[in-house]
């Protein structure tokens, strides 16, 4: 039995973090290294920093910011936002990132992903996928941009791709459920993960402790990512992982 994983997320806005509800009504949620210290001393499992306005902006990711993070934390580091090229990712893995995410210049440049990976091996590069339900066909449409752009990819295919390309793990966003608080996208989970053999991380929609359960028990999602219930104090990640050890599911304590 693999164990899950529990995963605080830093969206970052003006060297903030943020977190808004469906990409929208962002709200302010403290020092990015503070807030990082502190996820570190609950023992989560990994970080992940989006810069969520980087590639927009069309700008490359803070890494001052991922070095001064890097250097106050002890745990498994994925950074993503910005990213356009090998230089971007090899400059955020020398400034203390253990992973890079990927997603809208993967989009653009599938060829960014193999090449990532064979160089710097498939353990480090994520492919973040974006996606919002189309009510028209009932399909999962990819949106770059930090959910600002929709694209022509559908999300299952796109993640089988990137698997196929050389990524490691996918971190798939449910548009529709991020910041909601009503539980993760079920179906879009089980779908992807399902779709795929590397590891894919649930996000968007985490609002109640059973949340985490009903994500690892009805889909094949090996880590469940978190924002907002995690930064305003309504649960720490040690209370997510003792509640689900208590539920039988295998986490590290």
């Amino acid at each position: 039995m693999f164990t899950k994983r529990i995963i605080p997320c830093l969206d970052i806005k003006d060297n903030r973090v943020v977190k808004g509800v469906k990409f929208l009504s962002l709200r302010d949620a403290g020092n990015p290294v503070e807030v990082a210290k502190a996820y570190d001393q609950q023992q989560a499992d990994e970080l992940v920093f989006l810069d969520i306005t980087a590639s927009f902006e069309k700008r490359k990711t803070l890494i001052d910011l991922v070095e001064k993070i890097a250097q106050n934390i002890f745990m498994p580091f994925t950074v993503g936002g910005g990213i356009r090229d090998m230089d971007d990712i090899r400059d955020l893995l020398n400034a203390g990132a253990d992973k890079i995410s990927i997603n809208t210049a993967g989009v653009k440049c599938p060829d960014l992903i193999a090449d990532a990976s064979r160089k710097f091996g498939s353990q480090c590069i994520v492919v973040a996928i974006d996606a919002k339900l189309q009510m028209l066909n009932s399909k999962w449409q990819v949106y770059i941009n930090g959910g600002r752009t929709p694209t022509e990819l559908e999300a299952i295919e796109w993640a089988r791709r990137a698997a196929q390309l050389g990524a490691g793990e996918i971190l798939l966003t449910s548009m529709d459920y991020d910041g909601t608080k009503d539980g993760f996208d079920l179906a879009l989970t089980r779908s992807v993960a399902e779709a795929v053999n590397i590891p894919v991380i649930a996000s968007g929609g985490a609002g109640k402790l059973e949340h985490f359960y009903q994500v690892f028990t009805e889909t094949g999602a090996t880590a469940g990512l978190a924002a907002s219930i995690f930064h305003y104090g309504e649960y720490t990640v040690r209370q997510v992982k003792e509640y689900l050890k208590e539920k039988g599911v295998s986490v590290r304590l």
